[in-house]
């Protein structure tokens, strides 16, 4: 695994384009109560290597400092994440039948974990990579 890649990474390739698909913003969430949310966008070759936690607008105090490799290394086993990709701001609401795709998976302490996200408009696939 390369330094500058989170324990968990993602890409979408737009199959009815061709190409990456650029821009798609993406939450990810879990390990152990409670859960942690995270979030990035997909880059120019549609590629997320690095996650930022997640603040949303309402919520008050400090912006959160923990990283995903503190989180994952207080699992002491094995933790369910899942993968939210907002498919309906890239595509437009309309013109999707999924707007937004959602991937659970089980992360084992220690491992990388790389899931790339086949997209059309009308479908979609996933599989663990490399």
């Amino acid at each position: 695994m390369a330094d500058d890649k989170d324990p968990i990474t993602c890409h979408i390739l737009d199959t009815s384009v061709g190409k990456p698909a650029k821009a798609v913003r993406v939450k990810l969430e879990g390990g152990h109560a409670p859960l942690k949310t995270f979030e990035s966008q997909t880059d120019d070759d549609g590629r997320i290597k690095a996650w930022l936690p997640y603040s949303s607008a309402h919520s008050g105090g400090d912006v959160p400092t923990y990283s995903l490799e503190d989180v994952l290394s207080e699992v002491e086993d094995k933790s369910t994440w899942t993968l939210r990709f907002d498919t309906g701001s890239y595509f437009g609401v309309e013109n999707t039948f999924f707007p937004e795709v959602l991937v659970t998976f089980t992360v084992q302490k220690g491992q990388h974990y790389h899931v790339p996200l086949l997209l059309a408009p009308y479908s979609y696939t996933t599989y663990r990579g490399s």
